[in-house]
């Protein structure tokens, strides 16, 4: 089998191949991408018009088909150049999963627009910053952004605001539908390869947010790595099993359920990018719920499903789950956290159609770094694939020097999928790539047929639910309250989310702080999913190394959680 994958791979990445590797110079550094990538995501975009009468976007009882979707978008985008926005500027959305999240942004993308992706999670305070920050033209935002944005708009008097789905109209907001309004046909640029399609932030370890700079050549390589390893997998398990390579055009016509935030790569690199590379359907929810992603299963014939593992494990494990035909289910995926070995094998048995899938990705790579599935991923679950053809990997020591096969070192990558760097910080962007060479912060090994393992991470980060949480940034908060001496912010392991946000903290003599007042504190400063679940509340200082650094993972260890408050 695992011959077959490194011919089929050979093969499919050969000269005058469809995957065929080419080196390129970007920012002086020669680097890996596939020769047949298209410049920008302007024509992937214009590419799916081949699929006119076919479902694009469905949320409810709504429904897009290809060609409705793109007069709206041709008409968001004629909207936007009436407005003065052009190439080089960027657009803030902020908004839940609504179908007018996609059309803003194949506006936006088409034009040379960078899309800033809003957290949505984020309150008023963090949304200032993140605006401050992007300096965009123009924000699109549905009910409840707008609520928060209310909270801060004053800081920005210039800033024209577009609202989504309006509860009733707001003076001096222009509703979504005057963008969609006049039509026309998709203006004419020419899109430079590597100019920012899309500011996704990704939170920072000094405190605040950091905006990734995600260039049309990463994104379009990682749609390219996708189909990649699609296109791969099913050649080689056909030829492992004797068979003709399968028929593209005998393949269901794909459908994807979207059920992480659009904002993040997983959801709007891998799945909806992928998705409409092949012509298929994307059915938004309006939030997470197992038994809700059945009814749509079964109504839409989802083909596949990609969320942080826990969605996948709720979704198997749903008492009602027997009750649902998810016959249509080709791929079970997780993401954002890895894939806990026994839930590869859960998945396998339970969605009788369906095959286990995982990739290992981060913002900075515009998606996945890594990919496996099927038989591959039943045979080794504690792997998360070799790494993508556009791709160089290596596992380094601390002074940087590669380790030997086998050996654990912080992973790093290079490639036509690296991020630019991070807006307004170059301190950050030099701290993170070194000579091209992306740092993840992970620590991995790879074994002799190039499959990577993540054994543990350097940075100081709690992964919950897919939701990267750096303590520091949390730190900020605490240590910002009154009363507060010391404290530590680390993960605390968690069935169903991976990992909680855990907060263990000294008050100063005389202080009365207590967990709901830390919480409560805390609230108006951060996302909630940012906010320690755990809180202990302790009368001795906080252990620390030589160094003066508290001792996080000794911490971890000696707190029951049956004494968190």
């Amino acid at each position: 089998m695992y011959e077959a994958l490194k011919t089929v791979w050979n093969e499919f990445t050969s000269p005058g191949q469809p995957f065929e590797i080419t080196t390129v110079n970007v920012r002086g550094q020669d680097i890996k991408a596939y020769a047949a990538a298209p410049p920008s995501l302007r024509e992937l975009w214009l590419a799916s018009t081949a699929f006119a009468e076919r479902d694009y976007l469905v949320y409810d009882d709504e429904r897009w088909t290809y060609a409705e979707a793109h007069r709206d978008v041709n008409a968001i985008a004629n909207w936007l150049q009436r407005q003065g926005i052009k190439q080089g500027d960027r657009v803030a959305i902020a908004m839940r999963n609504y179908p007018e999240w996609l059309l803003s942004y194949w506006a936006c993308v088409s034009q040379g627009i960078a899309v800033v992706g809003i957290n949505a999670w984020w309150v008023a305070e963090e949304l200032s910053f993140g605006l401050e920050d992007s300096t965009p033209k123009l924000i699109i935002c549905d009910q409840e952004r707008l609520d928060r944005f209310n909270e801060i708009k004053a800081e920005f008097p210039d800033l024209p605001v577009v609202g989504v789905r309006l509860t009733a109209p707001v003076e001096g907001v222009i509703d979504f539908s005057e963008l969609t309004r006049d039509g026309g046909d998709m203006p004419l640029v020419t899109i430079d390869p590597d100019s920012d399609a899309c500011i996704f932030y990704t939170s920072g370890t000094t405190g605040r947010p950091k905006g990734a700079q995600l260039t049309h050549r990463g994104c379009v390589n990682n749609v390219m790595n996708l189909a990649f390893w699609g296109t791969t997998l099913s050649h080689t398990m056909a030829r492992v099993a004797q068979l003709p390579p399968p028929d593209p055009a005998a393949a269901p016509v794909a459908a994807g359920l979207i059920t992480t935030p659009l904002f993040h790569v997983t959801a709007n690199n891998c799945m909806a990018q992928g998705t409409t590379l092949n012509g298929g359907k994307l059915v938004h929810m309006y939030r997470w719920h197992a038994e809700d992603a059945l009814k749509i299963i079964a109504k839409e014939r989802i083909t596949s499903m990609s969320g942080v593992p826990v969605m996948s494990r709720e979704l198997i494990s749903h008492p009602d789950f027997d009750k649902y035909d998810t016959s249509s289910l080709l791929s079970v995926a997780g993401g954002g956290a890895q894939v806990q070995p026994d839930l590869v094998g859960k998945i396998d048995r339970a969605v009788k159609t369906a095959r286990p899938s995982t990739g290992y990705g981060m913002t900075e790579t515009c998606g996945i770094i890594t990919s496996i599935g099927g038989d591959f991923f039943v045979d080794r679950p504690e792997s998360c694939g070799p790494a993508m053809p556009n791709f160089e990997s290596k596992c380094v020591d601390a002074e940087g020097n590669e380790v030997p096969q086998g050996q654990v070192g912080e992973l790093w990558v290079k490639g036509a999928c690296v991020i630019k760097g991070y807006l307004n910080r170059p301190d950050a962007t030099a701290e993170s790539i070194t000579d091209g060479w992306l740092h993840t912060g992970d620590v991995a090994r790879k074994d002799a047929d190039g499959f990577i393992y993540i054994v543990d991470r350097i940075k100081d980060m709690v992964l919950r639910g897919g939701e990267n949480i750096y303590c520091a940034e949390v730190e900020t908060v605490i240590f910002s309250m009154e009363g507060v001496a010391e404290c530590s912010v680390f993960g605390v392991a968690d069935d169903r989310l991976g990992e909680e946000v855990g907060l263990a903290v000294v008050l100063t003599p005389g202080a009365t702080l207590t967990a709901a007042d830390i919480r409560a504190n805390a609230a108006i400063h951060m996302a909630k999913h940012k906010i320690p679940r755990y809180i202990w509340i302790l009368d001795q200082p906080l252990p620390r190394n030589a160094s003066g650094k508290f001792l996080k993972r000794e911490l971890r260890d000696a707190l029951p959680v049956k004494d968190a408050q």
